[in-house]
């Protein structure tokens, strides 16, 4: 996609502020460019998945910018936030699948609406997705039915039934085994480089960052203490950042 002069970076937090009942976010500043991967970590409550909300436009920030899609929409109204969330897509933590659909079904929900596809299109392209995401013979299967990795992977396959340039992931390998986690890492790799899809991944799983990241975006109570390449992040002596890494190690 063609960059706007004033907005060259995809996604884009200038001095944004958010406050609940405390601050939550606090003059957070950071950038992704499109086909690149960036990942926010932290601890539980820094303002992960609130900042993945003011991605999609379900939060307004109480103060700074926020820019998705090389577009300034932090003052969009919500037809203005539609379009741009065709572009942008999240996979919720929970899958937030249809329980009464199967597989295929839950995929074939994000397709009902395209007019350039016929029938016989549609089913080519859910079968083509379930193939992509590794999960084509479960496509009979309801969601009550799959592990959460495969629950997550098919979330994926749906978001991608809506052709974005975008995918906000929050937290895809919780509660998943190594094996499947291992997998979803490798499927988001996949996705990036066939795809040249623009990802923006919320985890606790280091395993996952160092494997997906270009760069990290690292939350301390709400202010981004580290912003960078992900190899750069063990280089780093701030000490909430050092005590992260070695607990990681520790576990």
């Amino acid at each position: 996609m063609p960059e706007n002069e004033s907005f060259p970076h995809y996604i884009e937090f200038r001095h944004v502020y958010k406050t609940f009942d405390h601050p939550v976010l606090v003059d957070s500043n950071f950038y992704v460019n499109a086909g690149e991967t960036v990942a926010i970590i932290g601890r539980s409550g820094v303002g992960k998945s609130v900042t993945l909300s003011h991605i999609m436009g379900f939060l307004k920030p109480d103060s700074g910018r926020v820019i998705v899609a090389h577009e300034d929409t932090t003052d969009f109204p919500e037809n203005e936030l539609r379009r741009i969330r065709k572009k942008v897509t999240m996979v919720f933590q929970s899958g937030a699948l249809f329980d009464s659909l199967t597989v295929a079904e839950n995929v074939l929900f994000s397709l009902e609406l395209r007019e350039d596809y016929d029938a016989k299109n549609k089913e080519d392209v859910v079968q083509g997705l379930l193939e992509m995401v590794d999960i084509a013979e479960a496509r009979d299967a309801y969601p009550a039915d799959l592990s959460m990795g495969y629950k997550r992977a098919v979330a994926i396959a749906r978001a991608l039934a809506a052709q974005p340039q975008c995918v906000l992931y929050d937290e895809p390998t919780t509660m998943v085994d190594p094996i499947m986690s291992d997998g979803l890492g490798d499927l988001m790799l996949r996705l990036k480089r066939q795809l040249h899809l623009t990802s923006v991944v919320v985890t606790h799983d280091l395993d996952l960052m160092y494997k997906v990241a270009d760069r990290v975006v690292f939350l301390f109570d709400g202010s981004v203490i580290f912003f960078g390449p992900t190899a750069d992040l063990e280089k780093s002596d701030h000490p909430h950042i050092r005590e992260f890494l070695e607990l990681d190690r520790v576990v």
